[in-house]
């Protein structure tokens, strides 16, 4: 099988995994076991405090002592055990805990999986920058297929996602043992234990223009998480109101919210391009735009009417918002990081906005959430202004902040030497 292939599948099953819960779970927790919004907020927290450590940590052993794609399968297979017992567990502190240990093992395994996909496509002769996000696009693929299982299913509000992830996260730890091995660095005795830890990817926060970036990555982050968390209790929600509960938006949520990933699949295709004529900055200022307008258009999108063009245009604009941060952040990384320290790069990267990030807005999310509700009623439209605004300030302190002269001549001059 093809390196592009075999790497197409990992992020296929590694998504897949992610997509089976992460935008249910909420809905699950809120309208099934009764959970309150702080409490639902807390428990997603869980990926965020895992994610400040695993992440560099799983780095750190994948490039010192453990071959990635050995550690990647350990990772999935107790993810496995973790996701089978979050799926028989009612209370909040304890599902916090289960999740906690879920995360643990889950988050780590983006960034290596991004390792093992760089160093397979280098080791083949690909060019990263060109070849990377076609591999992803099959992630985002496996999240939507997740995704419409769970709705189409009837198990959104059933603990049925749990189970259905758990057993694919068993199918990719065994699948990791086919993958080729990612060779660690041999470390010599007279290294600094700083170096030997693999903690010099922190040595990226002394210059001033990557400690801003990872600093507002972290922040793009915590809107991430709040779509992520309160997505899919909004749409059920329109449920309390007659005239649209046999409303495709209320039937079936996650296959509505699944045009989200859908548009990934495009925005990501077009990364290259940006990247190579804009440079990072500005693609971060789009993609800030675009969480704005996400929000916005949840605002005052409803089920029908020109409300659901809105619904439908937040989805649209949500892949510009997820990719242009996510992906290009990571290759940006890639491409600013001494390659002895890639792995611990990616990490760092990933804890950042999967780890403070994730926090921050899935705690504040939930106090902002349960502010705005009265009676067991949402105010939805004043929560969605509300992180409106949010990234909208976001924008534009990075536009003043953060200095880049992209040079669009020597991009196209590196990418020719990578051929």
């Amino acid at each position: 099988m093809a390196i592009k292939t075999r790497l197409k599948v990992m992020v296929f099953l590694q998504f897949f995994i992610w997509g089976a819960w992460l935008v249910t779970l909420g809905s699950y927790m809120i309208n099934t076991l009764h959970f309150s919004g702080v409490q639902v907020g807390m428990v997603y927290s869980s990926k965020g405090i895992a994610a400040l450590i695993m992440p560099s940590l799983a780095g750190i052993i994948a490039d010192r002592w453990i071959k990635a794609n050995y550690l990647y399968g350990l990772c999935h297979l107790l993810g496995a055990v973790a996701l089978y017992c979050a799926a028989q567990v009612e209370q909040p502190m304890v599902m916090f805990w289960v999740m906690l240990f879920n995360a643990m093992v889950y988050m780590p395994t983006i960034a290596l999986s991004n390792a093992i996909s760089y160093f397979c496509l280098e080791k083949h002769g690909y060019d990263t920058v060109k070849d990377f996000p076609p591999v992803r696009v099959y992630g985002t693929v496996g999240f939507i297929v997740a995704m419409w299982l769970i709705s189409f299913g009837k198990i959104e509000l059933s603990n049925m996602q749990l189970y259905l992830a758990a057993a694919v996260s068993l199918v990719l730890a065994v699948y990791s043992l086919t993958l080729p091995h990612c060779p660690t660095n041999n470390v010599k005795r007279s290294q600094s234990w700083v170096s030997i830890l693999g903690l010099d990817a922190f040595v990226l926060f002394k210059q001033k223009r990557m400690a801003i970036f990872f600093l507002f990555a972290m922040l793009l982050g915590a809107a991430l998480q709040i779509t992520n968390t309160f997505g899919n209790p909004f749409l059920h929600d329109f449920a309390l109101n007659p005239q649209y509960q046999d409303s495709f938006s209320v039937r079936y949520p996650s296959v509505l919210l699944s045009l989200s990933q859908i548009s990934e699949v495009f925005f990501i295709l077009t990364i290259p391009f940006f990247l190579r004529k804009y440079g990072i900055k500005q693609v971060m200022l789009i993609s800030m735009a675009a969480w704005t307008l996400r929000f916005l258009f949840l605002a005052y999108g409803t089920p029908a009417g020109f409300g659901f063009v809105l619904l439908l245009l937040s989805m649209i604009v949500y892949g510009c918002a997820f990719d242009f941060f996510n992906i290009s952040g990571a290759i940006f990384v890639e491409k600013e990081a001494d390659h002895r320290i890639r792995a611990s790069a990616q990490g760092l990267f990933m804890s950042m906005v999967n780890g403070v990030g994730a926090y921050v807005g899935a705690i504040v999310s939930g106090e902002v959430v349960d502010f705005f509700t009265q009676d067991g009623v949402k105010d939805w439209q004043s929560i969605w202004l509300v992180f409106s605004a949010y990234t909208l300030l976001l924008g534009i302190i990075f536009a003043l902040t953060f200095s880049y002269q992209h040079r669009p001549e020597q991009a196209v001059g590196e990418m020719q030497k990578a051929h």
